[in-house]
């Protein structure tokens, strides 16, 4: 087939370099231009140095809206609906947002967690991809969602790695803050629980229990560990039963009975869950490379899908193990 033409608006980020980075070697996909209104007229390379030898476009703010078969956009959150309206692009180009604009499904946009809305994402030309936390936790608890075990608040907790918080300078994200440190922020508030809700309602219509997240700031920089818990009657073996049921045919989720560390799925597109049970509560951890499963690499996986490309291309990654 002919090479899909590409764009990346709001590519100076850490999300925007992992995109040119999966898509640069991503055999169906052509990258016709790459768009940053701060770093225009500078090579990419001269952004994103990791890139050397893989990529010699020159980063422009011309924004060019005919001609291309499929659009990510890596835009500041709440400047994504504007941005279209300004550019308005053909109904036939594939959008894929990566910002929160589009998460509530308006303006046609499907919410693009292939785990959940596969079917959706593949007749769709506007795809809104999760939140990074959003798609850990999700991942972790859809399955028991879905077969009515959660009966009252669920509690969870979740660290992240400073790549999370964006490239743009600030203090919590600071090498002297974040180093032999850990500390929580918007406990209970989280933006990404909105999302989650919504797919949740959608996996159990009427679902609307207290989801009590802790977010952590973590002393790393990629990744993002979940723990989630609620209590359960049922055993061990008839929830890793479930668990690896639901995620049966989905090429990048996996149940294991071994114990997990962060960076098993760290520089892949995995989401790996472990479930426990213990006092009465199941337990589950999920582990995501914020920057892969939690952004771009979803981002790619919802390309593929679009365009009925096999999920895994370009994204066959291993973990950094050590």
């Amino acid at each position: 087939m002919n090479k899909i033409k590409t764009a990346i608006i709001g590519a100076a980020g850490y999300t925007g370099g992992e995109l040119i980075r999966l898509l640069v070697h991503h055999p169906n996909c052509e990258l016709v231009y790459i768009h940053s209104n701060s770093q225009k007229g500078k090579s990419v390379t001269a952004v994103h140095p990791d890139l050397i030898g893989d990529c010699d476009l020159v980063f422009t703010d011309q924004v060019e809206t005919d001609g291309l078969d499929s659009v990510f956009l890596g835009l500041p959150h709440g400047q994504t609906k504007a941005f279209l309206e300004e550019n308005p692009f053909p109904e036939s180009t594939v959008i894929i947002d990566l910002s929160t604009d589009f998460r509530d499904e308006s303006h046609g946009f499907v919410y693009g967690l292939p785990e959940v809305n596969k079917t959706k994402i593949k007749s769709s030309r506007r795809i809104a991809n999760p939140g990074c936390f959003a798609t850990g936790i999700q991942l972790a608890l859809a399955p028991a969602i879905a077969k009515g075990w959660v009966k009252d608040s669920i509690h969870i907790s979740g660290i992240t790695g400073s790549t999370g918080a964006g490239k743009k300078l600030a203090e919590t994200s600071h090498f002297s803050y974040r180093n032999n440190n850990i500390s929580v922020y918007k406990l209970f508030t989280h933006q990404h629980l909105k999302e989650i809700k919504q797919t949740f309602g959608q996996i159990q219509p009427g679902f609307d229990e207290k989801l009590l997240f802790v977010p952590y700031r973590g002393n790393f920089t990629r990744g993002i560990w979940i723990t989630a818990y609620f209590p359960f009657e049922g055993n061990l073996e008839e929830a890793e039963k479930i668990y690896r049921e639901f995620y049966q045919n989905t090429p990048f989720t996996h149940v294991t009975t071994e114990n997990l560390d962060l960076k098993q799925a760290v520089n892949t597109n995995k989401c790996l869950i472990q479930v426990q049970k213990e006092g009465g509560q199941l337990v589950i951890y999920s582990a995501i490379d914020n920057l892969l499963k939690g952004a771009s690499g979803q981002a790619v996986q919802n390309f593929n899908l679009a365009f009925g490309l096999d999920e895994r291309t370009g994204l066959n990654l291993k973990s950094i193990a050590f």
